[in-house]
C-alpha cells in the first residue's frame, strides 16, 4: 500500500489532477474538513466501455469516522449531477473485486458489472470490477448489458 500511496499520492500530484482540464474533484466538507472526495475524469475508456461518451469516477473515498453518514451517498449524487451536466453518456468505475460493500454500494447506485480489470497496488496484481451506469435518459445503450 505504501508503494501504492507514494506513486499516486501527494502535493504535486493532486494539484495536477486538480488542475488538468478533463477532471473533476469533488468535496463534502463537514465542519470546515474533508470527509470525502470524488475524483472524476472525461472520456477514458477501457475495452469493455463502449460509449461515445463517459466519465469514470477514479477515486471516490470518504474517511473512515464518516462511513454509513450519507458522505457517500452524497458524492455519488454529485458524480452522477456531474456526469449529466458534462453530457456523458454512461458513468463508469473500477473496484476491486475483494469489496462487497463498495460493490454493493455501486449497484444499489444503477451501476453494473460490464467486465474486468488487472490493477496494480504496489507490487500486488489485483482483479478488479468494472463497473458501469447509463446517464440520462438516453444513456449509452450499447454498453448496459450485464456482463
Amino acid at each position: 500500500m505504501d508503494l501504492y500511496c507514494r506513486k499516486s499520492f501527494g502535493k504535486d500530484i493532486q494539484q495536477s489532477e486538480i488542475e488538468h482540464p478533463h477532471t473533476s474533484t469533488l468535496l463534502y466538507l463537514e465542519n470546515e474538513k474533508i470527509a470525502g472526495y470524488a475524483y472524476l475524469r472525461v472520456d477514458t475508456h477501457l475495452n469493455c466501455i463502449d460509449a461515445a461518451s463517459s466519465m469514470e469516477i477514479q477515486r471516490l473515498y470518504v474517511h473512515s469516522q464518516w462511513h454509513g453518514r450519507g458522505v457517500a451517498q452524497a458524492l455519488m449524487v454529485a458524480c452522477i449531477e456531474q456526469a449529466e451536466s458534462a453530457g456523458a453518456g454512461v458513468l463508469w468505475l473500477c473496484v476491486w473485486e475483494e469489496n462487497p460493500r463498495a460493490i454493493a454500494f455501486y449497484r444499489k447506485h444503477g451501476f453494473h458489472t460490464v467486465g474486468g480489470n488487472t490493477f496494480m497496488f504496489g507490487t500486488d496484481l489485483q482483479q478488479d470490477l468494472v463497473m458501469l451506469r447509463p446517464i440520462g435518459p438516453g444513456g449509452e445503450s450499447a454498453t448496459t448489458s450485464p456482463v
